[in-house]
């Protein structure tokens, strides 16, 4: 079993941290591009005639840019092509996009089941100055009309150490995003990625973003309000009530396979490593001569394997099992990690019982600086 993510790279505006594949909508090809991609996965999937698709995310960019035609006949294609008849089926969507019902009954009426709702903040100013184009009360009305149409297994995305943002301000887009007693939310903090307006300002000193202590104080706080609410976290990022964890993103952490359609998607079959063209025009060329739009290839070696079995499966609160790591790699976590988890676990940032190993709380602010102590020196045979 595996799961399939859709890049859809289309956006009516280019938020100022988003680094993501993304173009101005106008003017680009969408029509062919739909029609490529339905070719991409029918190429893609005859190779592949019995592998079961278990959870599909359609991301971009923003994949509700489209009109209710061109959803219509993807998500058909999505059913018809990759064989998928139920499981997880999310759909990424922006507030402005959703203030009326149309694309809503599209997607419902095709079987989407989840919707993930980038709200980012509830602060008006606060959205001006991310380059975000919709306004707290879009919010309101896209979820409000979410639930008329069918919806019921909906996630907002929120932000924090955003430019001049304060704790409190942070507190209240939490406060409000709970108000509206979702099953799902994620929280992120700001990086700041190459190629994007917030880089930029940053590397000209004209940023001005909350010190470190104040990120870690509203990191805590979501974490404290969410499980004050029901809302378990069940990863660094990301907040849910039992029965509601996003399935298609478990399949990242937990090292499996998925399958990556789209310009710029990234794909993961065994060790098979891909990635297609990110540029329409380079994306679009090969299929219509019938060859797949795969920039690279990169056969993941077993250390690499190993590596990102840690990282990944410690982002997550269940963590890393000790059985189904010497199932996968006929090895110990002791044998490869004998003196690393040990020393994690002396300065209380890993946790080990039940056979598993995972972040402690202090854990959860330093991650990144736990995952480094996971890098193989050496590669492994």
């Amino acid at each position: 079993m595996a799961g399939a993510y859709i890049h859809i790279p289309f956006c009516e505006h280019i938020c100022y941290y988003c680094d993501f594949n993304k173009v101005f909508i106008e003017g680009q090809p969408v029509d062919d591009y739909v029609a490529m991609l339905l070719k991409e996965m029918r190429m893609v999937m005859s190779e592949h005639p019995d592998e079961k698709i278990e959870t599909v995310y359609v991301g971009g960019g923003t994949p509700t840019t489209l009109t209710p035609k061109q959803l219509a006949k993807l998500c058909q294609g999505i059913h018809d092509i990759l064989h998928f008849d139920s499981g997880e089926f999310t759909f990424e969507a922006n507030p402005n996009d959703l203030l009326t019902t149309d694309k809503l009954q599209v997607l419902h009426d095709y079987g989407v089941n989840r919707l993930s709702i980038g709200v980012q903040s509830f602060n008006d100013d606060v959205l001006k100055r991310i380059g975000r184009i919709h306004r707290a009360k879009d919010v309101y009305a896209a979820i409000a009309n979410a639930r008329k149409v069918g919806f019921d297994n909906l996630s907002i995305d929120l932000i924090f150490r955003l430019p001049d943002q304060s704790r409190d301000d942070f507190l209240n887009s939490l406060q409000k995003a709970l108000d509206l007693d979702l099953p799902h939310y994620s929280t992120y903090s700001l990086i700041l990625e190459r190629k994007t307006i917030f880089y930029n300002l940053m590397r000209q000193g004209k940023l001005r973003l909350p010190t470190q202590d104040v990120e870690a104080d509203m990191y805590q706080d979501a974490i404290d309000l969410m499980e004050a609410h029901g809302r378990h976290q069940y990863e660094i990022s990301n907040f849910a009530k039992d029965g509601y964890q996003c399935q298609h993103n478990l399949l990242y952490w937990q090292n499996d396979k998925y399958f990556g359609f789209g310009a710029g998607a990234f794909g993961y079959l065994g060790r098979d490593r891909y990635h297609n063209y990110g540029p329409i025009k380079q994306y679009l060329t090969p299929l219509r001569t019938d060859h797949l739009p795969v920039l690279a290839h990169h056969l993941v070696p077993v250390s690499e394997q190993i590596e990102e079995e840690m990282f990944l499966g410690l982002r997550t609160m269940r963590g890393v099992s000790e059985k189904r790591f010497y199932q996968r790699y006929h090895l110990t976590v002791d044998a490869v990690y004998g003196e690393t988890v040990p020393e994690l676990e002396s300065q209380g940032l890993l946790q080990r019982d039940d056979g598993f190993i995972r972040l402690t709380n202090k854990g959860k602010f330093l991650g990144n600086e736990v995952f480094q102590q996971f890098l193989l020196d050496e590669p492994l045979i």
